[in-house]
Formats: structure tokens, sequence, C-alpha cells
């Protein structure tokens, strides 16, 4: 449990969440994620070091760069607990189904 609170502790950030949205379509350096935001290399490593510390992102050493890519393990476990609680609103919606379906009014005999 305690990875999934760090985990959801990162993505509370809008930065963070981008950040992952970007490592969505494949690998890139520190550098490249950098771009778009308006923030120093260094805020964005800080944000690189918040997500990494909750198991989100994987970095790599390649000479001087320091690519990362998405953690697939973590991300399936939100994905398991997410699945969890959609699994208890189905059962939940269900219910509620059934218990409106035993509330239809029950139809007349039209009178002649």
């Amino acid at each position: 449990m305690a990875r999934l609170d760090a985990a959801f502790s990162a993505l509370a950030d809008p930065t963070r969440r981008a950040i992952l949205a970007r490592l969505a379509l494949g690998e890139t350096t520190v550098m490249e994620l950098a771009e778009p935001f308006d923030m120093t290399q260094p805020a964005i490593s800080r944000h690189l070091k918040v997500l990494e510390g909750a198991g989100l992102i994987v970095r790599r050493i390649e000479g001087t760069k320091r690519p990362c890519r998405l953690a697939p393990s973590a991300i399936t476990e939100i994905d398991q607990w997410l699945g969890m609680l959609r699994q208890a609103l189905a059962t939940n919606y269900d219910r509620l189904d059934d218990v409106l379906a035993g509330m239809q009014p029950k139809k007349r005999k039209a009178k002649r």
C-alpha cells in the first residue's frame, strides 16, 4: 500500500502527470522532457526524482544522458487497484439495477 500512496502522491502534480503522458509515447531524455515546460532542467529533475521514488519511472545512464521510461510494474499495480474499485462499483450498480427493477410499478389491466 505504501507504494500506491507514493504513486498517487506523485500523480497529484500536473507537471508529473504531463511527464508520464510524454513517457507513455516512449523513452526520452531529461532534456527532451524539459523542453515543453517553463521551468529549469533541475526543476524537471526534481520531478523525475519523485516519479522514480514512487516507482513510476526508471532512469538509466547512457554516457552523459539519463533516458527515462515508464515502469510497467508500477502502472500495473495502479491498474489492478483501480480494477478492484471498478469491480466494486459494477457490483453496486448491479444491486441498484435489481432494486430499481423491483420497484417498477406493476401494469394494471385496462378498464373496459
